[in-house]
């Protein structure tokens, strides 16, 4: 019996969602397209399997095969990485993140973290998130010409408010991290210091950005975004940190683990071994650069000049438009973005000065520089002409043209 006969109402909004993804440019950031393979694994009979506990120290019988799985995905995400440690159950970054603030802090402990406001993220001490509720967050951000990180200021927090832990990690930060940097204000003061990669890991992967490993006392991750693998975090770590983290991500912070997600992960590990990932993440980064460089010729002021990873983060101030008005406009021509806080931002978060945009999944489906030109001038015409139903119509074409050249699976 198909889905279309039981449930015509969930059947139909998936066939709606695929034709969406299908029919539009999307350029959020935090999202990609996973291969079929992942698609397959995730949707496989290891959905039935409870599996509470490790490989080999399970609560549930008949687990000696998703012990097998469990245990290639730890392997590979140590080899891709080059960690001495891995749990790869988080079911979340966020998830990640509370079971290194469970094991290595007390509630109250001081966190420094990157602001929001900046390009931080909810988990790094957001008062909304458990992270700012249970610890006391100190917020460093960008330095007001060149928005990049504003180190002396980073050190200067560090030596007046002496915090347990250090976070290091952005969600809307287009340029290389330097981890070195913050390791040296961790060990001037004591402090821990936690990388969240989650939006580089795929980069990291592929050697085309530093890695955090040598650097970071742990390094926390989604299996997602530019890595292409299911939505689901993972832990990285040194091995004298291995029990005290097993036991905050199950039974601190989670019970069973998610068996197809898990697996998942392993084939998006092994994914992330090959010439062909490699080669993927070249064409991120390029296809970020020349949309940078594109946008820039056309008069839209990038924040920090432009980028270094997969996205980019615009002021769109100028053209008299809010990011949340800019998102629904570009939404309605077929390119779908979000809105984004910038530094030093007078709107609020729900409204913003900002948009972000991401080269991911308009990768991932074969688009190159040709593309990412084409697509400046599109998102200009409409950020110019944000009333013209005309210009929103012709570019919607030409979106849904061009998306028929580069089919998803």
């Amino acid at each position: 019996m198909n889905l279309e006969k039981i449930d015509p109402e969930i059947s139909a909004a998936i066939d709606r969602e695929t034709e969406r993804q299908r029919g539009n440019l999307l350029m959020i950031a935090s999202e990609n397209y996973v291969s079929r393979e992942i698609i397959d694994v995730q949707a496989s009979v290891l959905t039935n399997k409870y599996a509470e506990g490790y490989p080999g120290a399970r609560y549930y019988a008949g687990c000696e095969y998703v012990d097998v799985i469990e245990n290639l995905a730890i392997e590979r995400a140590k080899e891709v990485f080059n960690a001495e440690y891995a749990n790869v159950q988080p079911h979340s970054g966020t998830q990640a993140n509370m079971a290194i603030y469970f094991s290595f802090l007390k509630l109250g402990d001081t966190i420094l973290s990157m602001d929001m406001s900046h390009g931080g993220h909810l988990s790094h001490g957001s008062s909304a998130n458990f992270s700012g509720k249970l610890y006391k967050p100190v917020f460093y951000g960008v330095d007001r010409e060149n928005h990049l990180l504003d180190f002396d200021q980073i050190k200067s927090l560090a030596n007046s408010h002496r915090p347990k832990l250090i976070v290091a990690g952005a969600s809307s930060y287009p340029r290389i991290i330097d981890y070195k940097k913050f390791k040296e204000i961790a060990e001037g003061v004591g402090a821990y210091l936690l990388v969240d990669m989650a939006h580089i890991a795929g980069l990291v992967a592929a050697n085309l950005h530093p890695s955090p490993v040598p650097y970071a006392d742990f390094v926390t991750s989604t299996t997602h975004k530019t890595l292409r693998g299911p939505r689901g975090g993972f832990i990285l770590a040194r091995e004298k940190y291995s029990k005290k983290i097993d036991a905050e991500v199950f039974p601190g912070t989670q019970g069973g683990p998610l068996m197809h997600v898990i697996a998942a992960k392993a084939v998006a590990f092994k994914q992330a071994m090959t010439p062909e990932f490699k080669e993927y993440q070249k064409q991120v980064i390029l296809n970020a650069k020349t949309l940078a460089e594109e946008l820039s010729k056309r008069d839209l002021k990038l924040i920090s000049g432009g980028t270094d990873n997969h996205l980019i983060l615009l002021d769109i101030s100028k053209t008299n438009l809010t990011g949340a008005e800019a998102e629904e406009v570009l939404e309605q021509a077929g390119i779908v973005l979000n809105k984004n806080i910038i530094p030093f931002d007078k709107k609020g978060p729900k409204v913003t000065s900002g948009i972000r945009l991401g080269t991911p999944a308009l990768t991932a489906r074969g688009m190159k520089e040709r593309e990412m030109k084409k697509i400046a001038e599109w998102i200009t015409l409409v950020l110019e002409r944000p009333h013209s139903n005309e210009v929103i119509d012709n570019i919607q074409s030409m979106v849904h043209s061009l998306c028929r050249q580069f089919p998803i699976i």
